[in-house]
């Protein structure tokens, strides 16, 4: 994961939260999970909950469910419930792996969190956008159809008949 966009693809929302799943963290740090792991639970206090949090069954289920297909054989699938980095997590995990790659991939990490509050501020901006042009457009559109239904109402008036009896006095018996 040499690329920007590589790591910003390894970000998920889980819990409402922008995260990178520890195995995702540990590849981009050049690292085994196990080794990214043992590092964390030795520095266990430079991780909050704000920071790091651990997966519930359902939640790894979901996320393994959308990034890979599992593989079939011993020992290909996760035993243990992966540990989900907040941006600040990540960050301090690199800092307690403390090796050069994971200090320069560190970098690529931040610079992908921001690109994509930036993306998600954009588009919620365009969003906004297209929601005043939406509400400006049905009004202007409930407009011109309530002018074109009067026009129609001018010029095919509505044939009436008289309702009721009506006698007919100039007629003889």
């Amino acid at each position: 994961m040499e690329h920007l966009e590589d790591v910003a693809g390894s970000i998920l929302i889980v819990r409402g939260r922008r995260v990178i799943l520890d195995s995702d963290l540990a590849a981009i740090y050049g690292v085994q999970t196990r080794v990214l792991n043992q590092a964390v639970r030795r520095n266990l206090e430079r991780f909050p909950q704000d920071f790091m949090f651990q997966l519930s069954r359902e939640e790894a289920e979901q996320s393994r469910s959308q990034i890979v297909i599992l593989k079939t054989g011993r020992g290909r699938n996760v035993k243990y419930l992966p540990h989900a980095f907040t941006e600040h997590g990540s960050i301090q995990a690199a800092n307690v792996l403390s090796s050069k790659r994971a200090v320069e991939m560190g970098i690529f990490v931040v610079r992908a969190f921001i690109r994509l509050r930036e993306f998600i501020a954009s588009n919620e901006d365009l969003a906004k956008r297209i929601e005043a042009i939406e509400r400006k457009q049905e009004t202007h559109d409930q407009f011109i159809v309530g002018i074109l239904n009067k026009i129609h109402e001018l010029t095919n008036p509505v044939q009436t008949r008289a309702i009721g009896f009506t006698a007919d006095l100039g007629r003889k018996p």
